[in-house]
């Protein structure tokens, strides 16, 4: 009997010890790891901003993400998708004759599809930069692009640094290219608890994305 009871008991262990470790390992993804792995270029960008300070970026990661990862997105409809799509549609096809117009009414498009989708509104410099944390805690490996995109329709005033002034027509297009993977997950993202149906109509708005044809 002893020896049964021995191996019952560490059958138990062993259980336990599992059971531990499933357990303990999803907190141990939201430390320093998870915060890369979830916040990727953006993780890089704040450390850089806090002078290497890592128990300082990941402070703020992790404000943001309280204050944002619960986030409940809003449903877009078939003909919100459809008209956003024309829009931006519309702009590569403006490009090619007015790039710089074209890129600061994509980066108005991207700030309202966002706001529609239910992050804060970017009505002003410090909103945007509300919009702009929001948005990196969800879409954290497609952030570059839009900061690109803001920077080019936005550029700096005198006194406030050499901004994108000097931007020419390839860099207004790497800008516009660049914004476009952010625009495509904000167009194709479901709330939570969508359905499959919803899903393969997403899938196939997303297809319209880029039109054939187009200069950018």
């Amino acid at each position: 009997m002893s020896t049964v009871l021995t191996v019952v008991g560490l059958i138990v262990v062993f259980v336990i010890v599992v059971a531990l470790v499933l357990y303990i390992g999803p907190g141990r993804g939201r430390g320093k790891a998870g915060l890369r792995r979830r916040f990727g270029p953006e993780y890089e960008r704040t450390l850089a901003r806090h002078d290497g300070n890592t128990a300082e970026a990941e402070h703020e990661l992790k404000e943001r993400v309280a204050r944002h990862g619960g986030l409940r997105l809003a449903p877009l409809a078939a003909g919100e998708r459809e008209r956003y799509t024309a829009r931006w549609a519309g702009l590569q096809a403006r490009f090619v004759e007015s790039p710089r117009e074209a890129v600061a009414q994509a980066e108005r498009l991207i700030a309202e599809l966002a706001a529609a989708r239910g992050y804060p509104a970017a009505d002003g410099p410090q909103a945007y930069d509300e919009q702009l944390d929001a948005l990196s805690v969800h879409h954290a490996h497609r952030l570059d692009g839009y900061r690109r995109l803001h920077a080019v329709a936005h550029p700096a005033q005198p006194g406030e640094g050499a901004g994108e002034s000097g931007a020419d027509t390839e860099e207004l297009r790497e800008a516009m290219v660049g914004a476009r993977g952010l625009f495509e997950q904000l167009i194709v993202a479901r709330p939570k608890g969508a359905g499959r149906a919803a899903g393969r109509a997403d899938r196939g708005d997303a297809l319209s994305v880029r039109p054939k044809g187009s200069g950018v």
